[in-house]
């Protein structure tokens, strides 16, 4: 049932995986000015002429964004039609849409207004809550048709928790951009301590980038509560258990990416954009996570 949506929303999912690595990429090669201050097009041409490398960069990124943009409203309006009967699909359907465009106006803005590294931070946040929508859109094609839902049942206290967390990686998330975006990545020189400090305080690119430290060691030990919580309490909720143990594992090569990043003077291009991808991935499980929290037992 289904097929072919199921094939365009795995190919929508790969796309935007693509965009969200090539942000990522535009952020660490510092060229968010590589087709300086025009948009759409590129110094004024619609293809830029002898391209310096930044130049290159940024305008692959500005054509995959447009058409994986592209994709993902198809995506939205063929699931509206397709899947009209499923509450979930129906605001999926919106929320890709809304957020596709949305990620779109603040890379468009940022080129040609310039913008705070505060709002250029939330560029990425918006790409994983892009990325997680068309995931469960995809994952909704799949479970239609099936004579159940995954339904879980759990305490209020745990949806709680739950919610508080997913709220809480979000969170870790735009701190993560702030850093990149503050060019604070490699202000803390060795792990785990900050420049030989246990403690460097808040101030500065240093203090913004011991602030994601906290919060990302913060993350692990929330995650880690939540795996052993759903083991323990729910083991019958056997979806929630592998990705509650999925989303723990996930941090912790998340971290192990994040001290990689320290360690190799952020010199190799594969391991910060494996930090930036682990990190959506795992926002990803958290939200289908949600929708399932969210769903009332029959």
């Amino acid at each position: 049932m289904h097929k072919r949506l199921k094939i365009y929303g795995i190919l929508t999912s790969i796309g935007l995986t693509i965009v969200l690595l090539q942000g990522a990429l535009v952020t660490k090669t510092g060229s968010g000015e590589g087709c300086g201050a025009t948009w759409p097009l590129c110094f004024g041409e619609v293809i830029p002429t002898s391209p310096a490398i930044e130049t290159i960069i940024e305008y692959s990124h500005r054509i995959v964004s447009g058409l994986v943009g592209a994709l993902v409203i198809i995506l939205a309006i063929w699931s509206w039609k397709q899947l009209k009967h499923v509450k979930e699909a129906r605001f999926m359907s919106v929320a890709a849409v809304l957020l596709i465009i949305f990620q779109g106006l603040l890379g468009a803005g940022a080129v040609v207004f310039g913008q705070s590294k505060a709002i250029l931070a939330l560029h990425f946040g918006i790409s994983a809550m892009s990325l997680a929508s068309v995931v469960l859109l995809t994952i909704l094609a799949f479970e239609d048709g099936k004579p159940y839902k995954i339904v879980a049942r759990v305490s209020k206290a745990y949806k709680t928790f739950f919610f508080f967390v997913i709220t809480y990686c979000y969170m870790v998330i735009y701190t993560g951009a702030y850093v990149k975006h503050m060019q604070a990545t490699l202000a803390c020189a060795g792990f785990p301590t900050c420049n030989g400090q246990i403690f460097p305080g808040f101030a500065g690119p240093i203090g913004v980038h011991f602030l994601h430290r906290l919060a990302g060691i913060a993350l692990l030990i929330l995650l880690l509560i939540l795996m052993i919580w759903t083991i323990a309490r729910f083991k019958q909720e056997i979806v929630l258990v592998w990705t509650s143990v999925i989303a723990f594992i996930l941090i912790i090569l998340q971290a192990v990416s994040g001290i990689s990043v320290i360690f190799t003077q952020n010199e190799l291009l594969s391991v910060g954009l494996a930090h930036a991808l682990i990190i959506s991935i795992l926002f990803s499980v958290l939200s289908y996570m949600a929708m399932i929290l969210l769903r009332k037992p029959q």
